[in-house]
């Protein structure tokens, strides 16, 4: 049973930058695909960024160029930069895992998540 614990979340003022940081318990090396999704109040779960067993990175267009998703096996951690940051990235952010399906993006393809850390922006 893979178990994922994020960490790096906070409140930030617009324009801002936070590390989010999800460690691991087994070696995330061996996963198909590795992501941060995230879900406002009211609304649904979506792919903010994703990196698979290739490296190739996944990104929403929402966040493209502002946040980077980077995995160090080593440390067995998945980690996603984000900068500029605006009101509308508040959000739970989310790790998930998925070893068996290359459809990187889609939510219903992984079967471990983490509990979320909270992110919120203000204006």
């Amino acid at each position: 049973q893979v178990q994922l614990v994020e960490s790096g979340g906070g409140s930030v003022q617009a324009g801002g930058s936070l590390r989010l940081s999800c460690a691991a318990s087994e070696y995330i090396y061996s996963s198909i695909c590795m992501g941060w999704f995230r879900q406002a109040p009211g609304k649904e779960r979506e792919g903010v960024a994703t990196l698979d067993r290739n490296g190739i990175m996944l990104y929403a267009d929402s966040v493209r160029g502002r946040f980077t998703i980077s995995k160090d096996n080593a440390k067995n951690t998945l980690y996603l930069q984000m900068h500029s940051l605006m009101p509308e990235d508040t959000a739970m952010y989310y790790c998930a895992a998925n070893f068996a399906d290359l459809n990187c993006f889609s939510t219903y393809t992984y079967n471990y998540w983490g509990q979320g850390t909270q992110v919120t922006v203000s204006s």
